[in-house]
This record gives C-alpha cells, structure tokens and sequence, in this order.
C-alpha cells in the first residue's frame, strides 16, 4: 500500500471535494481518497505506485490546479 499527498487549489465548497474524490478515485490502482477543503489537501491511497502525472490529470479534469510543491 502507498499513500500519497499533494495540494489542490481553487477548492471552495463541499461540492469542488466531492469533484476531486470522484475523478481521483476513477484513477486505477487509487484504494481511498481524503480532501481536506480547509487545507486543499489531498490525500491519495493506493494498491501500489500511482504516476503522479495520472493524480494531476485527474485533479485538473475535476477543475482544480495541483499545487508543485
């Protein structure tokens, strides 16, 4: 099992979490997806390593920029 976190921006309601959690969660290999909406962190579960690129792809397709850190 892997986790990973990344930051989302332009998150303002509960509605733009759910967003995230659903296109995130569509990503293969992706077990359990967490949003914080006061933090915009995201926090990623997964069977095995999950290409960032793929996490990033999928927040943007939800409307949302991560944030490179």
């Amino acid at each position: 099992m892997s986790t990973a976190t990344y930051t989302v921006k332009g998150m303002t309601c509960g509605h733009c979490v759910s967003s995230v959690k659903e296109e995130v969660g569509g990503v293969a290999g992706v077990t359990a997806v967490e949003v914080d909406l006061a933090s915009g962190l995201l926090t990623v579960d997964s069977d095995g390593p999950v290409d960032a690129a793929e996490i990033v792809a999928a927040v943007e397709e939800a409307g949302y920029e991560v944030v490179e850190r």
